[in-house]
Parts: C-alpha cells; sequence; structure tokens
C-alpha cells in the first residue's frame, strides 16, 4: 500500500489568509475597532437602531449588541467591518453586494475600507436594514447558541467557501498564463510587440496576429487581413483545476465558451485541462464543439508528440515561421 498525500499549501494559503481576516474583516477587527469608540455614544446607537429584542437576547448571554447589530459610529469609524455582518448573515459577496439588494452601492466599504458621502448618508437606513436581519438570525438560532465564539463560527462558516471560490480563480489563473506562455515561446520569433496579456506577431505573409489573454475564451488567437477586417482562428478554453472529480465539470463550461467562440467564427476550438487521467473520448462526447484536448503536463513536455502537435498547429494556423 503507497499512501501519498499532496503538501497541504492551499491550506496554508487559507491559514495566512484567515489570520489576516481576523485583523481585518472578523470578530477580533470588530472588538479592536470598538475599543477605540465612545461606549456611550455607541450605546446610543445601538438603542435607536438595533431592535430591542435582538439586543435582550444578546445581554442574557452577556454579549454586546454590535456583535450582531451593526450601527453608524463602527461602520464609520472602519468601513471594511461591513463585511463582517455580511459574513455573520451568511451572504457571499456576489448575492450581497447587487442592485436587486441595494447593497452593490456600498461594496467599496468592505473591499476598500472606503466611505463616500453618499455611503455615509445611507448608513442610517443600512444599519437599520441589516439589524432586521440579524434579529432574524437570532431568532432562528435560538438564545441557548448566542455566544461570541458561535457568532465567529459563523462567519468561518461564510468565509470558507469564498477562499475557496478565490483559490480557485487563482488556479484558474495560473493555468491560463502557462499557456499563454507555452504559446508565447512558439512563436516568440514573430513577435513585434507584446504586453503582458497580449502578443502581436507578424506572420509569413506580412499579416497581424494578436494573441490575447481574454475572458471567453480565456485565450483568443485571431489573424487581421488586409482588408482590416478580423479572421478568428483558434479559441483555447484552459481549465487549471486539478481535481479529478470536477473535471466533467470543467468541461461542460468549455463546451459553453466554445459554442460562443463559434458563433463568433473560430475555426478552432481547443481545451486545455489539468487532470493527466482525464478520458478524452468522454470529454469529447461532453464537449463536442471541442477540437482538440491537451493537457497542461502534456504542453510542458517539448519532447511530447502532443507538444509537437500543439505546436505545429499553432505554427500552421497563425502562418508563422517554424
Amino acid at each position: 500500500m503507497t499512501l501519498n498525500l499532496p503538501s497541504p499549501d492551499l491550506q496554508v494559503s487559507f491559514a495566512l489568509k484567515l489570520i489576516e481576516a481576523r485583523t481585518e474583516l472578523l470578530q477580533d477587527a470588530l472588538k479592536t475597532t470598538v475599543q477605540a469608540l465612545d461606549i456611550e455614544n455607541l450605546d446610543k446607537q445601538l438603542a435607536k437602531h438595533a431592535p430591542r429584542a435582538g439586543l435582550s437576547v444578546l445581554a442574557s448571554q452577556g454579549l454586546r449588541g454590535e456583535l450582531v447589530f451593526p450601527v453608524p459610529l463602527v461602520l464609520e469609524s472602519k468601513p471594511r467591518l461591513l463585511g463582517y455582518y455580511r459574513l455573520l448573515f451568511g451572504y457571499s459577496k456576489k448575492l450581497f453586494y447587487t442592485t436587486a439588494t441595494g447593497m452593490g452601492q456600498f461594496k467599496g466599504m468592505e473591499e476598500r475600507d472606503n466611505l463616500t458621502a453618499r455611503n455615509r448618508s445611507g448608513l442610517p437606513a443600512l444599519c437599520q436594514h441589516l439589524g432586521e436581519v440579524g434579529a432574524m438570525l437570532l431568532a432562528g438560532v435560538g438564545t441557548t447558541s448566542a455566544s461570541d465564539q458561535f457568532l465567529d463560527d459563523l462567519t468561518l462558516l461564510t468565509l470558507g467557501p469564498q477562499f475557496r471560490g478565490s483559490a480557485n480563480v487563482d488556479i484558474g489563473v495560473e493555468g491560463i498564463e502557462v499557456v499563454f506562455g507555452i504559446v508565447r515561446e512558439i512563436v516568440r520569433e514573430a513577435i513585434e510587440d507584446e504586453d503582458e496579456n497580449q502578443l502581436k506577431l507578424k506572420n509569413a505573409a506580412g499579416r497581424i496576429v494578436h494573441i490575447e489573454v481574454a475572458a471567453d475564451p480565456d485565450i483568443r488567437i485571431v489573424e487581421i487581413m488586409t482588408s482590416g477586417a478580423e479572421r478568428h482562428l483558434i479559441a483555447i478554453e484552459v481549465k487549471g483545476g486539478r481535481d479529478f472529480s470536477n473535471i466533467h465539470n470543467r468541461v461542460g463550461e468549455a463546451e459553453k465558451s466554445h459554442q460562443k467562440a463559434r458563433a463568433d467564427g473560430f475555426t478552432e476550438c481547443w481545451t486545455v485541462v489539468n487532470v493527466d487521467r482525464t478520458n478524452f473520448e468522454q470529454a469529447k462526447r461532453e464537449s463536442p464543439s471541442t477540437d482538440r484536448f491537451y493537457t497542461i503536463s502534456d504542453l510542458l513536455d517539448q519532447s511530447s508528440q502532443i507538444y509537437c502537435d500543439f505546436r505545429d498547429r499553432i505554427q500552421a494556423l497563425t502562418g508563422v515561421r517554424s
């Protein structure tokens, strides 16, 4: 029996982010902020903006009201603490900061620790509404469950998926950067100009070819005709996640992107994955719009036949010299 777990790098990354969050966003940050405030004034604002029944529940457990109920004084002192209440109430950023909820205008408070004049004028209504949400939370969990540790745990329940989602985005971006770098090396002799996310080539026919990192598809390769019209050559979707159990979802996402690329006139649609055990016959059934499948590990091995196929097709389709 062979045991071979990978190193816990991702969990180490989460731990470092958690340490930072405790000083900026979680209950420790709230308590540090409150220590510097006028408690008499804070209590007056709690009496004005927080539901009396909710304050009584917290008081019965020896807890201060601002642990659940925001007031303008706290958010003026540290606008980022709006994120504490978002996490406490269980809302993702995507759900919380929208025009439908009316909260989108306050997003800069959490993300930039910034309070605009418009945000300041809206704080009383914001605190009143969040106070109602806090009262519903306390009613739902029950009086005996209320403790500062339990409330801290609730924020972590929301923060964990947020960290995971952020990590998945980072992995995806890393995969795109790797593939973009491989393409750059293949066409480097033809590069006339470049920046971090775009290459400008001149091919053997003297026409300009743009290779750029985009939102959808991840990498697009376009030739500019002498008339100025674009000839869409290759759309490349990169799925950098390494979780084998989720590979079919990623292939499905690539299919949606490639369907759009086909509609935009791309003649070749490729999918690059980061799971070596991918069953490409099954993947082809799940993404019929994909012309070619590659793995990142094969593309990193310049001696492999798969890398040679990728290189030859890039050179042939872009028209750059070998």
